[in-house]
């Protein structure tokens, strides 16, 4: 497993979280910006500098922006 630095993985763990409220309450503005936001902080950050990411990259992330308790929408092993 990578080790990706802690900003990364808190964008995205904010990311997922954003994310989740926007799922439950659709239409939000202010909501639908800040997953804009962190899109673009989570693509561009300086540890995507040195390599693009692969789809392994972005998987590992997602799985570490998770919490424990979200099982919605993880890939079965």
């Amino acid at each position: 497993m990578r080790t990706f630095p802690d900003d990364l993985v808190r964008a995205q763990r904010e990311w997922s979280a954003t994310y989740r409220q926007l799922a439950s309450r659709p239409g939000r503005t202010e909501l639908r910006r800040r997953l804009y936001r962190l899109s673009v902080q989570t693509y561009f950050h300086p540890y995507w500098q040195r390599r693009r990411p692969s789809p392994a990259a972005w998987c590992e992330l997602r799985e570490l922006g998770r919490t424990a308790g979200d099982v919605c929408g993880r890939f079965p092993r």
